[in-house]
């Protein structure tokens, strides 16, 4: 949800400070696709979340297993695509997560 509001409400404002590796200049003509990608995150954010709710087991696990594909996926695209790093900052505690789960 964190990134949700960052990249929805305050990439402008507040990105500018984590991102110092970009130009300030980088972050208003990106604001609509940043925009877009937060919007993308709080779906999944909120398809995990929603796991917690679903009584049924199968049907709890199956959506879990759905959302944290969703994210173990993109975190690899954005580690082939962007940087190595989205797989050890988005990916890897997906497929953690997802390990756990089989474990369990």
């Amino acid at each position: 949800l964190y990134f949700l509001w960052l990249e929805m409400f305050a990439w402008t404002s507040r990105a500018p400070k984590i991102f110092k590796g970009f130009p300030k200049e980088f972050f208003e003509p990106t604001k609509s696709m940043a925009a877009n990608q937060g919007l993308y995150n709080g779906f999944l954010a909120a398809g995990l979340i929603w796991t917690f709710f679903i009584e049924e087991y199968p049907w709890k696990i199956y959506i879990a297993i759905f959302f944290l594909g969703c994210v173990i996926f993109a975190g690899v695209f954005g580690a082939l695509t962007v940087s190595r790093k989205i797989f050890f900052i988005q990916a890897l505690p997906a497929l953690i997560a997802l390990i756990l789960l089989h474990l369990k």
